[in-house]
């Protein structure tokens, strides 16, 4: 199962008030306690595909459960059963809460809801539905709601080191620092947002109608394309390549936007990459090889230049007044 493992181990070590101020970025809920939220960000960053709803979990093969879990940072031994309840759990209840005290407050219908989740019997009147759900949190003690202790301390082995193939190690690159006065969430100029829209839609007459349509709702998203390409940076220390354009593809898709040509993919990629530069970004192989190229040569010199040249003669027709020839 491909992953991230820089968003990953971030992720891990990530405290309560890091994780929120990226869930905000990302227009996540930030509510709950930090492994709530660790969890809600590791599924929506790094598993954003898969299908970790009750009917998904229990789709999902033996091998994949245990991988998944330990994606999530708990426990991935056991039974196929007890894994599915055990990501069920992780997924959608705080650990600190959902104690045997808490089982006493619920009624018949909660603790029946409870047994059908947890693949458990469902005759029997209140109190024996307790004890069954009771039953499995006991069983399930400590092996869900917080990630190991091993992997809040010092996250994944090497994650902080390693690099993805298109952005290899070298004396220069190892010796930059990105600059502290870089912010990858300041705004950039309008007519940057305007290029990136241009670039989107540019020779695509040529393009079936359906891509031309999809183009244009990416072109109408630009704005969210510059915000997940901030949000990327900032996370991946300002570093650009062929792994943090897959994120925001990835994020791109959970958000519905219609990637399904390889035209659009390219087209995102490309234009990403592009403002990724523009940010100060430290570009890989990848970048260097495709950036420089459309948001700087392509639009500055057709549809940017287009524009302004309307714009100018707009001004002049105002300046010269109702009457001029």
């Amino acid at each position: 199962m491909d992953y991230d493992e820089y968003v990953l181990d971030g992720l891990y070590r990530g405290r309560l008030v890091e994780l929120r101020e990226r869930a905000e970025e990302l227009g996540v809920s930030k509510s709950g306690s930090v492994e709530v939220l660790r969890a809600r960000l590791i599924h929506y960053l790094v598993l954003p595909e898969q299908d970790l709803s009750w009917d998904g979990i229990q789709s999902m093969s033996h091998s994949d459960l245990g991988e998944v879990l330990k994606i999530f940072g708990i426990k991935s031994s056991g039974s196929q059963r007890e894994r599915r309840q055990r990501l069920w759990l992780h997924l959608n209840f705080d650990s600190r809460r959902m104690t045997i005290e808490k089982l006493a407050e619920m009624d018949r219908d909660d603790l029946h809801e409870m047994c059908v989740r947890l693949e458990s019997p469902l005759t029997g009147n209140r109190t024996v539905l307790m004890g069954r759900v009771a039953g499995v949190l006991t069983n399930q003690l400590n092996g869900w709601g917080r990630i190991k202790r091993s992997l809040r301390r010092n996250g994944i082995p090497g994650a902080a080191e390693s690099r993805p193939l298109d952005d290899p190690p070298s004396e220069a690159i190892l010796e930059e620092e990105i600059s502290p006065d870089i912010d990858f969430h300041e705004i950039v100029p309008t007519a940057v947002i305007e290029d990136a829209s241009d670039a989107m839609v540019m020779g695509f007459e040529s393009l079936d109608l359906g891509v031309q349509s999809d183009l244009r709702f990416v072109a109408s998203k630009i704005e969210d394309l510059e915000r997940m390409v901030g949000t990327i940076l900032r996370g991946h220390g300002g570093r650009w390549g062929e792994g943090q354009k897959e994120l925001v593809l990835r994020l791109a898709r959970r958000r519905g936007w219609p990637l399904d040509s390889d035209s659009v993919r390219a087209r995102v990629s490309r234009v990403a990459t592009d403002i990724a530069e523009i940010k100060g970004a430290r570009m890989g192989e990848f970048g260097i090889e495709q950036s420089r190229h459309s948001l700087r040569t392509e639009v500055s010199g057709s549809e940017s230049a287009a524009r302004v040249r309307a714009a100018m003669r707009d001004a002049q027709r105002i300046i010269d007044g109702p009457n001029s020839g």
